[in-house]
């Protein structure tokens, strides 16, 4: 059987954590988190098409090791 491989600083324990985060969330508590993502001034958020998705993670990803 093949080993699951998680990105950096994740690990089996990690991804459960968050899992139990969303399934027990309450409507109104994901609302709230919704909107306050949109609220963050230092993000943002758009609409791109699915094939650019690996281009813009992989721009993502060399940003952020360039600032580390």
């Amino acid at each position: 059987m093949k080993k699951s491989e998680f990105p950096p600083g994740w690990d089996a324990d990690r991804v459960r954590r968050v899992l139990d985060h969303y399934e027990g969330q309450g409507e109104e508590q994901a609302v709230a988190e919704d909107e306050a993502a949109f609220e963050n001034q230092d993000e943002c958020f758009m609409e791109i098409p699915n094939e650019l998705v690996p281009l813009v993670r992989e721009m993502i990803a060399q940003h952020q090791t360039k600032n580390e």
